[in-house]
């Protein structure tokens, strides 16, 4: 441990000379809370608390080195599968999160707006008034954008695009024959003044993306990482390994 304490700055600093290109937007699949509790032999829930503290530790080193957005897939719309005590202990730590906001310093000194993307009609009402709170509160920052991907899923966030553009046509609102690529990103929830994604991000040793932000990840041919430490035990170094990832993609391109 104390040869790491002294390596790791000395490494931080290396890959931070070779990151000089920093993506604008990182998506992170925070995955292996679960995996990093049963490893310690902790409750699900101290699992999840591990990682909720772990992602505010990350906006720090994310700001620190220029990031503008981040979005966290923080709850997928197949996580509603799993045992209901884990999903009721989720919402209560999303809403305790959210509630947070309001208050946290962090959230003023780096003007860090909020806001959720994912299906409303899915979340229970007082996870909603806490996340409409925080929305309202931090509506004009500017200095970074952090959305959250609540009961989220690439397929269903279509979906629900294409059920709001059949509902414009049948009232008049859109023209069928000037739907283009543009009329769908303006009803995605992930599209509504979130930029394309640069980075993906993915803890806890799967590689897979998930149904994540198909429009802005994969229809912008975005860069990926996959790693193997668990979401609470990303280090920035990590962090700094998926930037170099991105940055060596943008050096190649002519």
């Amino acid at each position: 441990m104390i040869f790491r304490n002294l390596i790791d700055p000395l490494y931080e600093r290396y890959l931070r000379v070779q990151c000089r290109h920093v993506p604008n937007h990182i998506a992170i699949i925070q995955d292996g809370n679960r995996r990093y509790a049963r490893l310690f032999g902790m409750d699900t829930a101290d699992g999840h608390r591990a990682g909720a503290d772990k992602t505010e530790e990350m906006l720090d080193w994310a700001h620190d080195l220029g990031v503008r957005h981040i979005t966290l897939y923080t709850f997928s719309t197949e996580n509603f599968s799993r045992d209901k005590n884990e999903v009721d202990h989720l919402f209560v730590l999303f809403r305790e999160k959210f509630r947070s906001i309001l208050t946290d310093e962090r959230v003023k000194k780096y003007k860090i707006r909020v806001q959720m993307v994912g299906d409303r009609s899915r979340l229970p009402a007082d996870l909603l008034e806490a996340i409409d709170a925080a929305e309202s509160a931090t509506r004009d920052h500017t200095g970074f954008c952090l959305n959250i991907a609540l009961a989220y899923g690439g397929r269903n966030e279509i979906v629900l695009a294409a059920k709001e553009i059949l509902s414009g046509v049948a009232k008049g609102t859109i023209d069928p024959a000037a739907i283009d690529a543009g009329t769908v990103a303006r009803h995605l929830h992930g599209s509504r003044g979130i930029p394309p994604v640069d980075l993906i991000i993915r803890t806890g040793n799967d590689c897979r993306t998930s149904n994540f932000l198909p429009w802005l990840a994969s229809g912008h041919e975005s860069a990926v990482y996959f790693c193997a430490p668990y979401w609470p035990l990303f280090r920035k170094i990590d962090l700094l390994r998926a930037i170099r990832i991105y940055d060596q993609r943008v050096s190649s391109q002519p």
